[in-house]
């Protein structure tokens, strides 16, 4: 039994994996940022995250920390210049996390990074290596930037570091894009997403848990950086298919070239949403399965039927 504390523990993820590392047996204590938490109970809070936090309280008694809190990537960000906002909570909060939680004998942290710290997109047939390195907006930038900044602390101190890398995570309470792709396929509207031919990784809330519940004991992990997914690739259209039969409800796709609606999105100024449906990313999960002997647990079509039945229950 270990103690842990997992920041950002009202979130998503967050509250997922209090879950699952209580399951697995250890004490998770949730840490986040205001009182307005009621999904986790006896919460320690620490107010806003950054370069003065005091993080003393939420780390008494504590072993591991599994940092899940950051300043999310936000689809419509309004500030002209966002990295010094992204960076002030993502690098300089986690960096103060890590400096406080050496001093106080915490053990390891696992670091809850992104893909885009690695990039936006690979080539054909190239899934991005656990080494990859080359952020593209201001939210892949800063976490690039905490991961530096945590090895840093690590390898000055001592204190145990394990990054992990989640592509585009989905399951039960998914919001997002994610979610409204799910309610339009749900609600049977027509998409013009038929001739896409793309690639792209993504993992279930359900095995992104697994993974982080693998390294924050795994003496292996100590040191490396991860990417996780489900293990199969799907191109967006399908990707739509999948979720037309976890609904019940056949997606009705209908074909336009991906040139044509890369061309149109321009023209609306709504690129950066496109290259999501259209373009390729995919991870490699070579490393972390010869490192740590990790296989994703559950299948695209579990991870699907689970959001499914919520999406059904709950929205």
């Amino acid at each position: 039994m270990t103690v842990i504390a997992v920041t950002g523990a009202s979130g998503f993820v967050g509250q997922r994996v209090v879950e699952d590392l209580a399951r697995r047996g250890h004490v998770a204590i949730g840490v986040v940022r205001g009182p307005s938490a009621p999904s986790v109970p006896q919460a320690r809070v620490v107010g806003d995250i950054g370069a003065q936090t005091d993080w003393a309280r939420a780390l008494e008694g504590v072993e591991v920390v599994v940092h899940c809190a950051a300043r999310a990537h936000a689809m419509h960000e309004r500030a002209t210049d966002p990295l010094p906002l992204y960076r002030a909570v993502n690098v300089e909060g986690t960096r103060r996390l890590a400096e406080q939680a050496s001093r106080r004998g915490v053990r390891r942290i696992v670091y809850l990074s992104s893909v885009k710290a690695a990039g936006e997109r690979s080539a054909p047939g190239r899934p991005l290596a656990s080494d990859a390195s080359a952020p593209k907006d201001a939210y892949g930038v800063s976490k690039r930037e905490a991961e530096l900044a945590l090895l840093d602390v690590g390898a000055a101190t001592g204190l145990e570091t394990v990054i992990i890398r989640p592509p585009l995570v989905y399951g039960p309470g998914v919001k997002g894009n994610f979610l409204r792709f799910m309610v339009a396929i749900a609600r049977g509207w027509p998409l013009p997403l038929g001739a896409i031919d793309n690639r792209r990784s993504m993992v279930s809330l359900a095995n992104l848990t697994d993974l982080i519940g693998v390294c924050v004991a795994a003496p292996a992990a100590a040191g490396r950086t991860f990417f996780v997914s489900d293990g199969e690739d799907l191109s967006t259209a399908a990707l739509a298919r999948r979720i037309g039969v976890a609904l019940g409800r056949p997606a009705r796709l209908f074909p336009v070239p991906a040139a044509v609606l890369s061309m149109l999105a321009r023209m609306a100024g709504k690129s950066a949403e496109i290259e999501r449906l259209v373009g390729t990313l995919q991870v490699d999960l070579t490393h972390v399965r010869a490192s740590l002997a990790w296989s994703p647990p559950q299948t695209i079509e579990e991870g699907l039927h689970e959001t499914a039945v919520w999406l059904r229950i709950f929205r």
